[in-house]
This record gives C-alpha cells, sequence and structure tokens, in this order.
C-alpha cells in the first residue's frame, strides 16, 4: 500500500515549518518572561506592579482570540495572521525598549494581542491548508511545538539575562518572528476568504476584555479571602463571577454549560481539562519543595517530564485512525485523572516523592492526546466560515480557564501560607477537586461526537 504524504511533504513543509517556528516563539516568550520578571522589576523599580504584566498578557489575549475568531470567518486568515504577528513583534519592541514599567505592561499587553490574533490564524489555516486526514498530525505540531520551549526556554532565558541583559529575551525574538511570517506567506497567498457575513463581531472584543478582567477581579476577590477582608472579597467575587459569566455567554457557543452535544460540549471539555492541569502544574515545584525537601532543580524536572509526555501523546493522536476521536478523549482524560489522583496521594504523610516524575509523564500525555483531539473534533464539525468562530471559542475556554485554574490554586497556596490550611491538605484537595473536574470533562467527551456519530461512539 502507497503510504500517504505526510505534513513535511513538500507541498506543506513551509506551512507545517513556519507554524511550528510561529507557535514555538510565542510559547517561548510565555516561559522565558517568568525568568526575565526579576531582572525587569529590579531595573524599572516595578515590584509593586509584578503581576500586572501577566495580568495584561491574559486579558489581551483574550480580547485579541475574541476579534480573531469571526475576523477570520469573514476575510480568511492571512490579515489576521500577519497582523497577529506584526502587533506581537511591536510588543516585543515595546517591552524590550521599556524605561518604565507601565510601558513594559503595555508591550506585554499588545504581545498578548498578537498571539491571541495570530493563534486563531494559525489554528484556521490548518483546516484550509490541509486535507482532513492530516489535520490530527497538523494540530500535533503545535502541540508538540509548545515542547522545545519548555525544555530549553528557562535556560536560554535566563543565560541571555545574566549575559546579555532582560531586554534581548524581547528584542531577540524580533528578527525570528519575521522569519517564520515569512515562510507562512507562500500559503497566505493561496488562502481565500471563507465569506461570512455575520453582524456581531464587533461586540466580541468587549465581551472578551469582560471576561479577562473578570478573571483578575476574581483572583483579587480570592486574596481578599485569604487576607480575611470579607466585605472587600465579597464585592470582588462578585463583580468578577458576573463579569465572566456576561463575557463568556457571548463568547462561548450557545449550550456549552449544557454540554450541549457536538462544539457546545468539545469547547466545554477543553476548558475543564485546561483549568485542572495547569491548576494542579502550578503547584508541583512548591509542592516537591515544601512536602518532599527537593532542590531547586529537582523539582523542575517533572514539568520537563510533562512536556515530553505531551509531545509524545500529541504525536500519539495523530498517528491513531481507528478510534474515535471522543473515545480517544476520553483515554487522555483517564491519564490526567490517575495523574491527580497520584498527585493528591503524594501529600500523604509519609509519601516519597519521587513517583512525581512517572505520574506527570502520564498527566502530560494525557494533555497531548486531549489538546489536538479536541481541535480535529472543532474543526471537523464546523463549517468553512465558522472555523474561525469556532476556533476562537476552544482558544479562549482554553485560556480562561488556564486563568482560573492557576489563580485559584495560587488563592489555596495562600491559605496554606496565612496558617488556614495545612499545606499538604490543601495540595491533595487540589489533587482530587482536579480528578472530580476530569470526571466531569469525561461526561462531556460522550458529547463532543455530532448526534449521528453518538452510536458508533458509545
Amino acid at each position: 500500500m502507497e503510504r500517504s504524504p505526510g505534513v513535511f511533504a513538500p507541498q506543506w513543509r513551509l506551512t507545517s515549518i513556519g507554524i511550528a517556528v510561529a507557535i514555538s516563539l510565542f510559547a517561548f516568550e510565555g516561559i522565558a518572561v517568568a525568568t526575565a520578571m526579576p531582572a525587569v522589576v529590579r531595573d524599572l523599580d516595578g515590584l509593586a506592579f509584578f503581576g500586572w504584566p501577566y495580568s495584561a498578557f491574559l486579558v489581551m489575549n483574550l480580547v485579541g482570540l475574541g476579534v480573531a475568531g469571526q475576523w477570520c470567518d469573514r476575510v480568511g486568515q492571512r490579515t489576521p495572521l500577519l497582523t497577529g504577528i506584526g502587533v506581537f513583534t511591536l510588543g516585543l519592541l515595546t517591552a524590550g525598549s521599556a524605561g518604565h514599567m507601565a510601558v513594559f505592561v503595555l508591550g506585554r499587553g499588545a504581545q498578548g494581542i498578537g498571539v491571541g490574533l495570530a493563534s486563531v490564524a494559525v489554528f484556521q489555516l490548518v483546516a484550509t491548508a490541509y486535507p482532513a486526514h492530516l489535520r490530527p498530525k497538523a494540530l500535533a505540531i503545535i502541540s508538540a511545538a509548545y515542547v522545545l520551549p519548555a525544555l530549553i526556554g528557562p535556560v536560554v532565558s535566563g543565560t541571555i539575562t545574566a549575559h546579555l541583559g532582560w531586554r534581548w529575551v524581547f528584542l531577540g525574538l524580533v528578527p525570528l518572528v519575521l522569519a517564520g511570517g515569512l515562510t507562512l506567506l507562500p500559503v497566505l497567498r493561496t488562502s481565500t476568504a471563507p465569506g461570512r457575513t455575520s453582524a456581531g463581531g464587533s461586540r466580541k472584543p468587549l465581551f472578551a476584555l469582560l471576561a479577562g478582567i473578570g478573571v483578575v477581579v476574581l483572583q483579587s476577590g480570592g486574596n481578599a479571602v485569604v487576607a480575611g477582608r470579607t466585605t472587600l472579597a465579597v464585592l470582588l467575587l462578585g463583580a468578577g463571577l458576573l463579569a465572566l459569566v456576561a463575557g463568556l455567554r457571548e463568547l462561548l457557543p450557545q449550550g456549552s454549560t449544557r454540554l450541549r452535544r457536538g462544539v457546545p460540549s468539545v469547547v466545554a471539555v477543553r476548558g475543564l481539562l485546561a483549568g485542572s492541569f495547569y491548576a494542579v502544574e502550578s503547584v508541583v515545584p512548591l509542592t516537591l519543595v515544601t512536602l518532599h525537601g527537593f532542590g531547586t532543580a529537582a523539582s523542575g524536572l517533572p514539568l520537563l517530564a510533562g512536556a515530553l509526555g505531551w509531545w509524545a501523546g500529541a504525536q500519539a493522536q495523530g498517528r491513531i485512525t481507528t478510534v474515535a476521536r471522543p473515545l480517544l478523549l476520553r483515554w487522555g482524560l483517564a491519564a490526567l485523572a490517575c495523574c491527580f489522583v497520584g498527585m493528591a496521594a503524594l501529600c500523604l504523610p509519609g509519601a516519597p516523592g519521587w513517583p512525581v516524575y512517572l505520574l506527570w509523564i502520564v498527566g502530560g500525555l494525557g494533555m497531548g492526546v486531549c489538546v489536538p483531539t479536541t481541535g480535529v473534533l472543532v474543526l471537523d464539525q464546523s463549517a468553512e466560515d465558522e472555523t474561525g468562530t469556532n476556533s476562537s471559542a476552544l482558544q479562549i475556554s482554553d485560556v480562561t480557564a488556564a486563568g482560573l485554574g492557576t489563580s485559584g490554586a495560587g488563592v489555596l497556596v495562600g491559605a496554606t501560607a496565612a496558617g488556614n490550611l495545612a499545606f499538604g491538605a490543601g495540595m491533595a484537595v487540589l489533587g482530587l477537586l482536579a480528578m472530580a473536574v476530569c470526571a466531569a470533562a469525561a461526561v462531556g467527551a460522550s458529547r463532543t461526537a455530532p448526534a449521528e456519530e453518538c452510536a458508533a461512539v458509545g
């Protein structure tokens, strides 16, 4: 039997390389900024505003995702993608040349918008540039593109910061980002606009901004709870929840919260698995240091193991053609649930810490299977003039849930620091909650196929 060409066959090679380069650089910047931030706040006298660059990126990333969806459906991916790359580059230049913390925050916000625009456009590019049977492998490229930055990002950015200065963590990426954009120009020249003419797209950025502000306000409310400022906490939590719900009602497909069959369930499941995974991941190093006495390097190695597991899972799902996608999604969620239960067990008195390396490989494997699979399910069920809108909703669900998950984990850590809860008990509760969220996602996985396919999935 003749082997079908893969995603690096001559007709798709430049497109695949361009996607890999662009996503890798976006991911590297997200990782590198954490390493550079101590030097940034020292030089710009911005310690009091340490969290603002992260919040600005999150909020404006949601705005970019909100803008990109219907824009891509109206005009195709060329203009949004090139605009996203241009705005991201402008953000790099602004942050790298900042003389004041406010300017640095502005640069991070521009980077967030650029990544949001480009991410949706790249997703739509997968739908239009590759045939359906290659989409799982094309989406595996996107997942794998996050692995290399996770492996080398902290070391490279730390070395650059130490020897060249933190500004080059941003400025040094500019030529690489532009080169990655150039490799995508050939396929973008041949792209056509789906021609969607539906109204309402101008409201999306406002609701995305509202949702992003809701996430930040909810985090502030959680911190107020830990600080014992009850009245302020109630006000912030109420306002944040209202803003978040109001924003997401406009941004996500109707029926997402009810797990309506098809794309709404896929979007909901993506949010559930992202929120649970990133919440637990954010406390893995701290748990190993606090409970098991690991050193700084050893406590960070599980994240490396998870990145490798993610890569393996992404590659595996791209090669599995005999299993229905919703069933594959359940397998990935089962791996995540096992990981989270194991993490909770490691928080028990007397439990060893070394199994975390194996557990986090399993967790990464689950994410590597689930994330591209949700992408394939959305693309397969989207009309040509809906791929941008549905891709935007999928990524908004991911980003919002990840922000909520990490914020929630941070509040829980704050509660343990305040003496309201033992650290081991708090982290065990977090692991069990994440497992419960995965169980809810598994229920949703059975509804991610359209009605006509549900019999085959079940």
